[in-house]
């Protein structure tokens, strides 16, 4: 019996403990007392990942060996360790029984008898149920010592402020570090100073060599921005501040956009004010809030004094970061320049981009001529879209899935035929001809299964094909103001139509984004792909 194993633990904390181990143990003991195979790439872990979600690499990666047909039953100790949640349970459950593939449980054995899997399924119920209690009283509980003041909402302490080693979340047991706390007052004073950005702020303290708050010799604008943003230097820290919501935009429209969340703000009135010594002046602090504002508002980004049609919109290919326009020598030169080009902090340590300035008016007239050839010819996009309809327009990963299936179902066949072959020459008997041909026809049916899930991929895929008619009506309304569009109006084109266009030496490749709706948001594509690696 061909065997795979999954074991899992939910925090890294019980990583270390070396519960996996104990799980991992305690499979492979039960697969050995029962003659079992297991090969090494069959054992999948995951460390640290809850089983609140399905996603989990160790899970997806089982899931998808299953669909290879790879083993015929899959180990795990209890049920909580493949999903806590009950209706997750059932999915995976579901999913590799129609591959096939029998789930066995240690602690809870389950059979195919309707008793069993109804008991499985109050306990996956439970399961949830428990988790969801515990995780609602665990945060009542924080919020009731919070507003006690009893309980420190750090999780680490800020920059400049010591905690008790033997109760860190205590508020009686904050103190000042007088030197970080120091150098904390001096970085409000320097950003008062005319001129002064937190560019320069951060650079100034990496020529000082002060560490920052995490040992490291470099200091970063974003550091920065968080000492100087956060008021427990006031003499306040707020705890229930934030709330976790998904991620919608991104440093770089190239780089992925990390865990996909991010922190806003709750409104004051939801704050929990909790005191811990003071290190500036709330007046001090607020002009800070006030310079920052102002500074955002006249950031290369937002700045639209000179006419940049591309402005915000331009990445540079070698290093994958944005490059801002740049207007040099009293307004006569203007360039695209490479953020990783022109930073110092990051120069420093030898990893300034090598990439060249992009003039501006060269960029922007070569972008808009291409889009107009786009928009005056909407055959083109016609031309892709009939691609997409055929099925040529499938990742080329996709496609080679797909000619693996179709060699492995041809190879499938042919070993069907021999089988019967061997049976009708008397070479095997009945019984033996009866078991290869039941583990046969379980492989067809999991290369069947994933066929069909990767048809439905492509069919979702070409569904663009639709768009056809609406794309050639869109280009229609925009063809007769082309010629002698304002500025304005090409911006807006350019930021309806254009999603990023990335320059790697003397190669331009403008990324486009077809309008499925003419009263769609207009977002920004970068910001909407969560899923971008």
């Amino acid at each position: 019996m061909r065997t795979a194993i999954y074991a899992r633990v939910s925090t890294p904390g019980q990583a270390q403990a070396q519960t996996i181990e104990q799980q991992l143990s305690r499979l492979r003991a039960h697969i050995k007392e029962k003659h079992w195979s297991l090969e090494p790439e069959h054992v999948f872990v995951d460390n640290g990942h809850s089983g609140a979600k399905l996603n989990r690499p160790g899970l997806d990666n089982l899931r998808d060996r299953a669909a290879l047909a790879e083993f015929d039953v899959v180990l795990v100790t209890e049920p909580d360790r493949l999903a806590r949640n009950y209706v997750h349970q059932m999915l995976v459950l579901e999913e590799l029984e129609k591959l096939g593939i029998r789930v066995g449980f240690l602690d809870h054995p389950m059979s195919d008898d309707p008793n069993d899997r109804l008991l499985l399924q109050i306990r996956g119920a439970v399961a949830e149920y428990e988790r969801t209690l515990i995780t609602d009283r665990m945060r009542r509980g924080r919020l009731t010592k919070y507003r006690a003041g009893k309980l420190l909402p750090w999780g680490r302490p800020p920059y400049g402020y010591r905690v008790d080693p033997d109760h860190p979340r205590d508020p009686d047991g904050v103190r000042l570090d007088e030197a970080e706390a120091t150098s904390v007052s001096q970085m409000f004073e320097w950003y008062l100073e005319p001129g002064v950005t937190l560019y320069r702020v951060a650079k100034r303290l990496t020529d000082l060599g002060l560490p920052t708050p995490t040992g490291k010799a470099r200091w970063s604008v974003s550091t920065v921005r968080s000492i100087l943003t956060n008021h427990a230097y006031t003499g306040v820290a707020y705890a229930n501040r934030l709330r976790v919501v998904p991620s919608k935009r991104r440093l770089s429209a190239l780089r992925p956009i990390g865990k996909g969340e991010s922190a806003v703000q709750r409104p004051k009135e939801e704050w929990i004010p909790i005191a811990v010594p003071a290190v500036v002046p709330q007046n001090v602090f607020d002009q800070v809030q006030a310079k920052l504002s102002l500074n955002q508002q006249k950031a290369p980004r937002n700045n639209k004094a000179h006419p940049y049609l591309l402005r915000g919109l331009v990445s540079c290919g070698m290093c994958r970061l944005s490059a801002h326009a740049r207007t040099l020598h009293s307004d006569k030169y203007h360039y695209y320049v490479c953020k990783g080009r022109t930073d110092a902090l990051r120069t420093a340590p030898g990893e300034r981009c090598k990439s060249r300035y992009i003039p501006t008016p060269q960029l922007d007239e070569l972008v808009w001529q291409d889009l107009c050839m786009v928009l005056t010819q909407p055959e083109i996009i016609a031309y892709e879209l009939e691609r997409a309809h055929g099925g040529h327009w499938a990742p080329q990963e996709l496609q080679a899935r797909i000619d693996t299936l179709n060699q492995a179902e041809s190879l499938l066949k042919h070993q069907q035929a021999r089988l019967l072959e061997a049976y009708l020459a008397s070479v095997i008997d009945l019984e033996e001809f009866e078991r290869k041909r039941s583990e046969l026809t379980r492989k067809q049916k999991a290369l069947a299964t994933q066929r069909l899930q990767l048809e439905m991929t492509v069919v979702e895929r070409v569904e663009l094909s639709g768009m056809a008619s609406s794309i050639e009506t869109f280009c229609m309304q925009v063809r007769p103001v082309l010629e002698h569009a304002t500025f304005a109006q090409r911006r807006q084109l350019v930021e309806l139509l254009i999603d990023r266009v990335v320059v790697t030496e003397n190669n331009v490749e403008i990324r486009y984004v077809i309008p499925t709706q003419p009263d769609g948001p207009h977002v920004p594509f970068c910001h909407l792909r969560t899923n971008h690696r």
